[in-house]
């Protein structure tokens, strides 16, 4: 599918009011994260966030990580609101991730369940490492092939998920040795295929479709999705990176 901002920023604006008490799995990869990075590395001058959202990751930086300076990015303004929570000293730069400029490089630029949305990881990279001190580390968790497997099953609606060796390559191509790389999958259990539409909606992953689901569209799925499944689940394969640019 084509990535779309205007819709991607859309729908996570209409998400972040409930979007705390649906992120499970987005908050089980900031932690593992924060716990690794922490023990290679906890003090820093500078800090880049992006995609900061409800400051789901900003808050565990705040309680495991010592620096001077911290940036936050996100393409939603009220994100600024979350982010001066834990940090009220922030920057908050509002926009494309890849469009941003913040007035000093940074030693860290870290991100939380973001990196999928980038169409192009490779040129990504190259962008990003402009932004990065030598011997910077870029902190990172996204989502591999196998993610949301049942969504793409009855739907085919998925993002070009990358697998770990892709990454992994991406990554040497454009000069970063990899400190840490971990990849896992988490099942989440629903009553109804509604209430996993309705988890998916408050996690602004109804970003997959620029279109509207009628009444009709959603008792489709329920329907197949009953018929195929003997139980409702949805499948997440998170991926953790800590890598160094050299």
């Amino acid at each position: 599918m084509q990535i779309n901002n205007k819709q991607i920023k859309k729908q996570f604006e209409k998400s972040m009011q409930n979007y705390d008490k649906n992120a499970v799995v987005q908050k089980t990869m900031a932690s593992k994260m924060l716990t690794k990075l922490s023990k290679i590395k906890n003090h820093y001058d500078t800090i880049l966030e992006l995609g900061s959202g409800t400051g789901i990751l900003t808050t565990q930086i705040a309680q495991n990580l010592h620096f001077k300076t911290y940036y936050a990015n996100d393409l939603i303004e009220k994100s600024k609101i979350y982010i001066q929570k834990s940090i009220p000293q922030a920057q908050f730069l509002c926009g494309n991730a890849l469009k941003i400029k913040t007035a000093k490089q940074a030693d860290l630029i870290i991100s939380n369940a973001m990196f999928q949305w980038f169409e192009n990881l490779d040129k990504a990279l190259q962008i990003l490492t402009t932004q990065l001190n030598n011997q910077g580390i870029l902190a990172f968790s996204t989502f591999t092939k196998g993610n949301y497997k049942e969504i793409k099953e009855l739907t085919g609606l998925t993002l070009e998920y990358k697998s770990t060796d892709e990454i992994e390559n991406t990554l040497k191509n454009n000069g970063f040795e990899i400190l840490y790389i971990e990849n896992f999958t988490k099942e989440l259990k629903f009553n109804t295929p509604l209430e996993l539409l309705a988890h998916m909606k408050n996690t602004g992953v109804n970003s997959l479709s620029e279109n509207t689901w009628t009444i009709k569209d959603v008792k489709t799925f329920c329907d197949k999705y009953s018929k195929i499944y003997p139980s409702v689940c949805l499948t997440y394969a998170p991926l953790i990176v800590i890598a160094k640019k050299i």
